[in-house]
């Protein structure tokens, strides 16, 4: 039997599971994947209908019929959402603003909250439409994840905050953003090999994932393909290690006591 398997369109993730996906590297049988936004993954693996799937680390914990996987996932250092505003400001002069975030349920929204200027309101977009949103004055700041940190500058818009920065300050550690999961009926060490024996053909052979890479990068330049795997594919995403599990054992912990 085959499993369900949902990431993102997204160069790292695309980068990560293609020969996986292809048959390159041997493991469980795949059905085709599903491509989605990390917030509509969240949505799905909420409701358990994914065997193995992408989601923001904000979310794990909610997560009980699955596991985490140590192969797979976005985790690093200076690869973290960013604040960015149409004109130069504070985060101080941001208290009482409207933000325009990818995602409630996003480990960039968690971010947002433990740095937490005092956001009057929130209006949840499609990533892809943050930059606009800010750009055209329809909301006063945006939280910025994926290629944006990238192409930001080409809007004409200001980083007020870089919640990656931020987060390794605070606790020295890197910052987890997106996670692999497998549910726990699975033979999870053996589709995490599997995933990490992608990774490492992915770095192998690059030229073989290329044009998969570039079908589904939705019209971005091959400049900007090139950084955003090398910022967001690392050695954290072929094994998470200690320092990994422990980056994410505490966000886990400063997040439940948002709500404590």
């Amino acid at each position: 039997m085959s499993l369900s398997l949902g990431f993102s369109p997204c160069p790292n993730d695309t980068f990560v599971f293609h020969a996986l996906v292809h048959g390159l590297v041997g493991g469980p049988a795949f059905d085709p994947p599903v491509y989605a936004d990390i917030d509509v993954l969240n949505t799905r693996a909420l409701a358990g209908d994914l065997d193995v799937t992408k989601v923001s680390y904000a979310v794990l914990p909610s997560l009980g019929e699955y596991v985490l996987l140590g192969s797979g996932g976005a985790l690093g250092r200076g690869c973290g959402p960013l604040v960015l505003t149409k004109e130069p400001t504070t985060k101080e002069s941001l208290r009482g603003a409207t933000v325009a975030v990818p995602g409630e349920r996003t480990t960039a929204y968690l971010l947002l909250r433990l740095w937490d200027p005092g956001f009057a309101d929130v209006v949840v977009l499609p990533f892809d439409r943050i930059m606009p949103a800010v750009l055209a004055g329809d909301v006063d700041a945006g939280l910025v994840i994926h290629e944006s940190r990238f192409t930001y500058p080409s809007y004409g818009l200001h980083r007020v905050a870089d919640l990656g920065d931020w987060w390794e300050a605070e606790t020295g550690l890197p910052i987890p953003l997106g996670a692999i999961v497998a549910k726990r009926s699975l033979p999870a060490e053996e589709i995490e090999a599997a995933i990490r024996r992608s990774v490492e053909h992915a770095w192998a052979h690059p030229e073989q994932s290329r044009d998969y890479v570039l079908a589904h990068s939705q019209e971005l330049a091959p400049d900007v393909v090139d950084a955003h795997i090398a910022l967001y594919v690392n050695e954290f995403t072929r094994d998470l290690g200690d320092e990994g599990r422990r980056a994410v054992e505490e966000l886990a912990k400063r997040a439940a006591a948002l709500t404590s």
